[in-house]
């Protein structure tokens, strides 16, 4: 898909904030190497097997804590659905419960969406809306909540300590190892903002590439 369509597509959302388009423009134009082309892959062949057989698409994220990579991972898996007119169901969770990291919340919104915060709990739960009728929500919890799928789904490990620490996920039709560097790394620096931003654009750009490659006929 050349730039010029994106733009087209992303105009067509006519309820997503100009802040959150201007982000996906910028997302959609990082390159991706290789050696990354060939991971995103296997993702790309199990959405469209999913499509092709006229089944429920669902995607759990998986990282250790989903307090970050995991929570990133599931808003824009499901801003790149949107975008491409895929109907897909977003999950995320983790080996233990902490909370969607606050500074994970702050990049989502400097990046243009907008969030709704539920409650004022140790692990609060939030919405984070795409557009005016599409969104998402987040709160940390283990992989197998009873909000998170418990069959037919593939796990996707955005973590390799979530990898290495969960040798089978019971239910999952698919393991895909889709592994980031956390931004926790840079918590307590100045550079925190810019690496949290910098991450979440990168697994953006991922996912939107797996979205626009889906054959939605």
């Amino acid at each position: 898909m050349v730039k010029t369509e994106l733009v087209h597509q992303i105009a067509d959302v006519v309820n997503m904030k100009k802040e959150l388009k201007s982000t996906i423009e910028k997302a959609s134009a990082l390159p991706i190497g290789e050696q990354r082309l060939s991971v995103l892959q296997t993702l790309i062949d199990y959405i469209q097997a999913k499509r092709d057989a006229k089944e429920s698409i669902n995607l759990n994220f998986i990282c250790t804590h989903n307090s970050r990579r995991s929570q990133l991972s599931q808003i824009w898996a499901k801003t790149a659905a949107h975008i491409n007119g895929i109907d897909v169901n977003v999950f995320s969770g983790g080996v233990e419960v902490t909370a969607f990291n606050e500074r994970a919340v702050a990049s989502c919104e400097r990046l243009g969406f907008d969030i709704e915060k539920l409650n004022n709990s140790e692990n609060p739960e939030y919405i984070v809306h795409i557009d005016q009728d599409i969104n998402t929500k987040c709160f940390s919890k283990v992989y197998d909540h009873a909000d998170n799928p418990k069959t037919a789904f593939a796990a996707v490990m955005t973590c390799s300590d979530a990898d290495e620490n969960c040798p089978f996920i019971p239910g999952t039709e698919k393991r895909i190892p889709l592994t980031y560097e956390d931004p926790k790394a840079f918590d307590n620096t100045d550079k925190k903002s810019e690496m949290y931003d910098k991450r979440s654009l990168q697994i953006a750009s991922e996912l939107l590439h797996v979205f626009k490659q889906i054959d939605n006929n």
